[in-house]
């Protein structure tokens, strides 16, 4: 999974090599800057990747995480050991967690190589229209990753909670993405506007906010917090369903 989210961005890169360029205003953001600084293809595959191909890898891993082991007989032998239910189902979010941060830097990270490779590389222009060097550049698109990473750790507890309702994993993935797909239509019908603050997915494309001079801040903060409270109440849902569940297999 993480080899296909590397793809994105060599695929981008590939495409805009080949055509010469895009057209300003066309296509996803920062899409037109890659031709004049390599680096913005990490940008630009993280606003293609965050809508639905990050949302699917996640909801693989969370949705696989308890109703795998139930899948495949082997729950049962874990909760044999002295673990405990609770301890397994946090080790089970840690390393979902573990795997948002590193889909996130691989699309980030495998873009500025690609960028680099192909294209010409130098001082970064913010939003704001200031310049960053290089490495502060380099800095900031790895804040962006993490800006990512917190934005998905919502939708794997929301996962793990799904897996531990089923013993068929593909049922609790395939929810999962419905759930982030149908969370992002919900956020772009403006009659539900009152209910967008609430989505976990309401501040997944802000992350824009840290390639201004001086970086905004703000965003990454309320981001932060709205995923904590996801992560708090399913993560209570998931551990009641799992205590209180009869496993059998």
């Amino acid at each position: 999974m993480l080899g296909a989210l590397a793809l994105i961005p060599i695929l981008i890169a590939i495409a805009i090599r080949v055509s010469g360029g895009a057209s300003a205003g066309r296509g996803p953001a920062f899409l037109d800057q890659i031709t004049g600084n390599g680096l913005f293809v990490g940008m630009t595959a993280l606003v293609v990747a965050t809508p639905l191909f990050l949302p699917l890898t996640i909801g693989v891993v969370a949705g696989d995480s308890i109703a795998g082991e139930a899948s495949l007989g082997t729950l049962r032998y874990l909760l044999v050991a002295p673990a405990g239910r609770i301890r397994l189902l946090v080790v089970k979010y840690v390393v979902a967690a573990v795997f948002c941060a590193a889909a996130a830097l691989t699309v980030v990270v495998v873009g500025s190589l690609i960028g680099w490779a192909l294209f010409p590389i130098g001082p970064v222009t913010t939003l704001s229209g200031g310049q960053l060097t290089v490495g502060e550049g380099l800095l900031r698109f790895l804040a962006i990753g993490a800006y990512v990473t917190v934005s998905m750790l919502g939708l794997s507890a929301i996962g793990l909670f799904l897996s531990t309702m089923t013993t068929v994993p593909v049922g609790a993935m395939a929810a999962t993405a419905i759930i982030a797909v149908a969370a992002q239509i919900a956020g772009a019908l403006p009659q539900l506007e009152w209910l967008h603050p609430w989505l976990f997915t309401d501040r997944w494309l802000d992350f824009a906010d840290l390639l201004r001079s001086p970086p905004l801040w703000d965003s990454f903060g309320a981001n932060a917090l709205l995923q904590f409270a996801y992560i708090v109440v399913f993560g209570a849902l998931a551990a009641l369903r799992f205590t209180t569940k009869d496993v059998l297999s």
